[in-house]
């Protein structure tokens, strides 16, 4: 497959069987994305995914993200169902990272971010000492222009840095540092959906982060993290960070100085080597290029479900207009 970009309808499609009772069609999309399609009318992707959880399984351990198209699957719940067959109960959206709005059950909605911005590739909650095994999306609504959501292999986003700055992460780690306040990052009470200073720091305690407190609603947290990880029933080793996404290098220079300037010099957050020692912009730079080489897109159809393997792929979205309603919804505790 020819790196960059690959939208949807544009790639090579290659039939690779039907699935019992010659009822769905699975296809080949990229190389990280296998798409199911019904060959029938009508057919309920709920019972269908039921009787053929396995098979889905594998798949999604072999290619990292499956995309269900043309199912009759009308609901939110329904969707939320579907999750919970494949991974079990599901969980909560805590230790946030952006702002989301619950929607029903433990669904929610997607990052609430400017919709002209780009959210770049990253696994779903790397930055942390926790995270979801797996990820679903469900468009409820597409966006009438844009707003796809970009896929990268994370086992091939590790074998692909340079192995230098490869082995100086694997060895040093990231250490995360945000500035919560309503000037910089989410305020620390949307954060840890908690109005209480003793509850922030007995998470924070159990997730080995260091706390400091700046006035009524100032906080300030730094915690070392993983920089790849071995997913659990592989054993492959991955890229799996958010470096690239917590460095003020990511923002734009001029939001960079106005975000500083309001606060005080504080920047929301910010990423080093896990010895505190700067990550220099060059190598971030190398590490986003590595990312972009990767990519693989798709437009969104009202009523698609994507479900990601959060191990072994990183996911983003592209810049939109007009309304977009993604709802998302996590399974599989993993903690490190």
């Amino acid at each position: 497959m020819k790196n960059g970009i690959t939208q949807l309808n544009k790639a090579r499609r290659k039939s690779i069987g039907l699935a019992p009772a010659q009822m769905v069609a699975e296809t080949s999309i990229a190389e990280c994305l296998v798409q199911f399609k019904p060959a029938v009318e009508g057919l309920s992707l709920l019972q269908w995914t039921q009787s053929n959880r396995q098979t889905l399984l594998d798949r999604l351990q072999t290619a990292g993200a499956v995309l269900f198209r043309d199912f009759n699957l009308l609901t939110i719940p329904d969707f939320e169902q579907l999750l919970t067959d494949f991974s079990g109960e599901l969980i909560g959206y805590s230790y946030r990272s952006t702002p989301r709005e619950l929607v029903s059950g433990k669904i929610y909605t997607s990052t609430a971010y400017p919709a002209h911005q780009t959210i770049a590739l990253h696994n779903e909650m790397s930055y942390s000492r926790q995270w979801p095994m797996t990820i679903g999306f469900f468009c409820v609504e597409a966006a009438r222009e844009g707003g796809e959501t970009p896929l990268a292999n994370s086992r091939k986003v590790f074998a692909q840095i340079d192995p230098e700055i490869r082995e100086e992460f694997v060895r040093k780690q990231v250490m995360y540092v945000r500035n919560y306040d309503d000037a910089l990052d989410l305020p620390w009470q949307e954060v840890f959906q908690t109005n209480s200073r003793a509850e922030v720091e007995s998470y924070c305690a159990r997730a080995g982060m260091k706390v400091q407190w700046g006035g009524e609603n100032h906080l300030r947290t730094s915690q070392v993290c993983q920089a790849v990880t071995e997913h659990p029933a592989t054993g492959e080793t991955v890229w799996f960070n958010q470096a690239h996404l917590f460095h003020v290098s990511s923002l734009d220079p001029d939001v960079r100085k106005s975000l500083q300037s309001a606060a005080g010099g504080n920047e929301p957050r910010n990423a080093f080597f896990g010895d505190g020692t700067e990550i220099e912009e060059a190598v971030l730079t190398h590490i986003r290029a590595v990312y972009d080489n990767q990519m693989v897109t798709f437009s969104w159809q009202p009523g698609d479900v994507l479900v990601l393997d959060n191990i072994l792929t990183a996911h983003g979205r592209k810049p939109f207009r007009g309304p977009r309603q993604i709802v998302v919804g996590m399974g599989q505790l993993i903690e490190n």
